[in-house]
C-alpha cells in the first residue's frame, strides 16, 4: 500500500471511530475540536437529476443507491470508501446495523431506502441525519463521500414551500466547513450558468481552490455541440480542472449492465470521441476518484501537523477527565476497602478545608459566637424579671414567715436561678446554629468531592454517617453547654455578695437604711445587684459557651467525623463493599465513551507517525 493510500484509509478509519464513538455531529466543544470536523471530506453537491447517483455508483463500481424521480436523497449518506487488497470479497456495513455485512448490493440499496423512511416516513420530507455507510472492495481507492440531497428550485405536492430552503441550509452546513472538497455536479445538456451546485460552490469557495467541477450526461448533448469551453475552464474557471462523466443510460439500468462494463464503454466514449478524444486520459470516473484521492493525500499532508495538535489536545483533555472520572471499580475486597478509604479521605479534605479556612463556609461558625450569641444575650427579658414588682414578689416569697434580717439570701438566690434559666436558650441556640452550618459544609464538601460523583450510592451512606456523627456531637454540645449554665447557678461568686453588707453598713444613715428596708428603695438596690452579677455571668457564657460548641462540636468534626463509619466499613464483606460502590450507570457510560475515544486518538496518533515515517 502506499503512502497516499495508508493516509486516506487512516482518515477514513478515524472518522468511522469517531462516528461509532458518537463524536460527528457532537457540539460540546470548540470549533474544530471535534476530530471528524478537522479531517477532509468531500460533499457531492448538484441539482436535483443532475446525475449525482450515477457519479457515485461509478466511483465505487458497484449500484447501490435508490432511483427514482424528483426527491431520492432524502437523508445525507457519509459513504466510506475502504480499498481491499485484490481477490477480496466486496462487501458493505451500515452504522446502525454494525454486525451485518451486506454482500448483495440490491439490499444495501433497499436498506438505504427503509433507513431514510424510518426517520423521514414514507413521503418526500427531509432529515439532516445522516446514513453511514462503508463499503469494503478492492476495486475502489480510500475515499470519504457525502452524498446530499439534490437542490431544488420549486417544493412538489407533498412537500412543504419551506423544502428548497431547508435542502440549500443542510447543503450548506457541509460545504461551508474548510475542511470539505465540493464536488459539483452539474449535467452538461443545461447551461453551466444555470448550475445550482456552481451557484452554491462559488457562494462558499469564491476562490474555487475546494471546488471540483463533474460535468455529467455528455452523451445527451444536442448533436453538433459539445462542453469544450467547460471542460477547458473557459466558461468558468476552477483551480482544479473539470472532469467529464458518462454515465449508464436509463436502458442500461434497466438491463443492470455491470459497472464495469459500465467504466469501459465510458472509457472508449473519451478515446473515440472527434470532441473529447484529446481529454480522454482526464476523463472518467475512475480519473475522477484518483484525482479525489490524490488531492485528498495534499490536503491531509498540509493538515497533518494541525490534526496532530488537535490529536494531542483531545489526548490530554480525554486523559484529565478520565483521573476524575477514577478507574473501574476493582473485584477484591481489599481493593475497593482502599477505594472506599481514599473516597473518605478526599471528602475530609475538602470538609477540613471548609472549616479551617481554605474553601468558604468556616467563617459562619464565627458568626454565630460573634453575633449570633451577643445579640441572644441582649435580648433575654432580664429588664421584665428585675422589675421592682416581680423583685418584691420573689423576695417577700423567699421570706416566707420570718422577714429577713440583714440581706435577703434566698431572694437573691431565687432571683439569679430565674435570671440564668434564661440563658439555657441562648446557649441551645449556639449548638444548634453550629450544627446547621457543619450540615450544610458536610453537604458542599460531598458535592465538591469529584470522585464522590462516581458513586451515588456511597454519597448517600457518607452523608448519612455523617450526619449521625454530628447529631452526636450535637448532643454532647448541648449537655455541656446547658451545664455552664447550671454551674453559674450551682455556685455563685461568693466575693460579689459579701461586699453588700459592707456597702450597708457605709450608708450615712443606718437608722434610715433600717427602716427604709422593705420599701420601694430597698427592692430597686437588690434588683441592681442582681443585675450586676448576671452582666458578670453573661460576659463569663458570652466565652465559655463557644469554647464549648467549638470543643464538643468543631473539633471533633474536624477529627473524628467518620471514625464510627470506618469502624463499621471494616466489618462489611466484599460483597456489601461492592454494593456501596454502585457506580452511577451514566458516569460508567461516560468513562467507557473516554477509554474508547482515547483508545482512538492515541492510535490515531500512532498510525500517523507510523504512515509518515515510512
Amino acid at each position: 500500500m502506499t503512502t497516499m493510500e495508508s493516509l486516506i484509509g487512516l482518515v477514513n478509519r478515524i472518522q468511522r471511530a469517531c462516528t461509532v464513538l458518537g463524536d460527528y455531529g457532537r457540539d460540546d466543544n470548540n470549533t474544530f475540536s471535534s476530530l471528524w470536523e478537522a479531517l477532509p471530506s468531500v460533499a457531492v453537491v448538484g441539482g436535483q437529476s443532475s446525475g449525482k447517483s450515477s457519479v457515485l455508483e461509478s466511483i465505487v463500481g458497484r449500484d447501490f443507491l435508490p432511483r427514482g424521480s424528483g426527491i431520492v436523497t432524502r437523508r445525507p449518506l457519509v459513504l466510506q470508501l475502504h480499498k481491499l487488497e485484490g481477490g477480496s470479497q466486496e462487501y458493505a456495513e451500515f452504522l446502525h446495523l454494525p454486525r451485518r455485512k451486506f454482500t448483495d448490493f440490491s439490499l444495501v440499496r433497499q436498506e438505504i431506502q427503509d433507513e431514510t423512511d424510518r426517520v423521514t416516513g414514507k413521503t418526500k420530507q427531509i432529515s439532516p441525519i445522516p446514513i453511514h455507510l462503508s463499503i469494503y472492495s478492492p476495486n475502489v481507492v480510500n475515499l470519504t463521500l457525502i452524498d446530499l440531497p439534490g437542490l431544488t428550485k420549486v417544493a412538489v405536492e407533498g412537500q412543504p414551500e419551506s423544502i428548497v430552503q431547508e435542502i440549500e441550509s443542510m447543503v450548506r452546513s457541509y460545504v461551508e466547513k474548510p475542511n470539505c472538497i465540493i464536488l459539483a455536479i452539474s449535467p452538461a445538456n443545461q447551461d453551466i450558468a444555470t448550475s445550482d451546485a456552481i451557484k452554491l460552490a462559488r457562494e462558499v469557495d469564491p476562490t474555487g481552490e475546494r471546488t471540483f467541477g463533474v460535468l455529467t450526461k455528455l452523451d445527451l448533448m444536442d448533436k453538433g455541440t459539445n462542453a469544450l469551453d467547460v471542460l477547458e475552464g473557459r466558461s468558468y474557471r476552477l483551480q482544479h480542472p473539470w472532469v467529464g462523466i458518462v454515465n449508464r443510460s436509463q436502458a442500461d439500468i434497466n438491463k443492470n449492465v455491470d459497472m464495469i462494463i459500465a467504466r469501459r464503454k465510458e472509457h472508449e466514449y473519451f478515446a473515440s470521441s472527434p470532441d473529447y478524444g484529446h481529454l480522454a486520459n482526464k476523463m472518467g470516473s475512475e480519473y475522477l476518484a484518483k484525482l479525489l484521492s490524490q488531492h485528498l493525500e495534499s490536503v491531509i499532508r498540509a493538515r497533518i501537523p494541525s490534526i496532530t495538535s488537535l490529536i494531542n489536545k483531545s489526548i490530554d483533555e480525554l486523559e484529565s477527565e478520565m483521573d476524575h472520572l477514577g478507574r473501574p471499580i476493582a473485584l477484591d475486597a481489599g481493593a475497593q476497602l482502599y477505594t472506599i478509604l481514599e473516597l473518605c479521605r478526599a471528602f475530609e479534605r475538602i470538609f477540613k478545608e471548609h472549616l479551617d479556612g481554605g474553601r468558604p463556609g468556616g467563617d459562619r461558625i464565627y458568626n454565630v459566637f460573634d453575633n449570633q450569641l451577643p445579640a441572644a444575650l441582649r435580648k433575654l427579658p432580664l429588664d421584665r424579671h428585675l422589675s421592682l414588682q416581680n423583685v418584691r414578689k420573689v423576695v417577700s416569697e423567699s421570706d416566707g414567715y420570718q422577714p429577713h434580717l440583714i440581706a435577703p439570701e434566698q431572694g437573691y438566690r431565687r432571683l439569679i436561678d430565674g435570671a440564668l434559666n434564661y440563658f439555657r436558650g441562648p446557649a441551645e441556640a449556639s449548638v444548634d446554629a453550629v450544627h446547621f452550618v457543619l450540615k450544610e459544609l458536610v453537604r458542599k464538601s460531598i458535592a465538591e468531592t469529584q470522585e464522590l460523583k462516581r458513586f451515588p450510592t456511597f454519597q448517600a451512606e457518607l452523608a448519612a454517617a455523617a450526619y449521625q456523627a454530628l447529631e452526636r456531637f450535637r448532643e454532647d454540645g448541648k449537655k455541656t453547654t446547658l451545664r455552664l449554665v447550671d454551674m453559674e447557678s450551682s455556685y455563685l461568686t461568693v466575693e460579689f455578695f459579701r461586699r453588700l453588707p459592707q456597702e450597708v453598713e457605709k450608708a450615712d444613715n443606718p437608722a434610715a437604711s433600717n427602716s427604709d428596708r422593705y420599701a420601694e428603695g430597698h427592692f430597686r438596690r437588690i434588683g441592681s445587684n442582681v443585675s450586676s452579677y448576671i452582666g458578670l455571668v453573661s460576659d463569663t457564657l458570652k466565652n465559655t459557651i463557644p469554647k464549648a460548641v467549638v470543643y464538643c462540636q468543631v473539633r471533633q468534626a474536624k477529627h473524628s467525623l467518620l471514625n464510627h463509619f470506618y469502624t463499621q466499613i471494616g466489618k462489611k464483606e466484599g460483597k456489601q463493599l461492592l454494593q456501596m460502590l454502585d457506580e452511577d450507570p451514566a458516569m460508567m457510560e461516560r468513562r467507557q465513551q473516554c477509554a474508547k475515544r482515547l483508545e482512538l486518538y492515541k492510535g490515531a496518533r500512532d498510525e500517523i507517525d507510523s504512515v509518515l515515517s515510512v
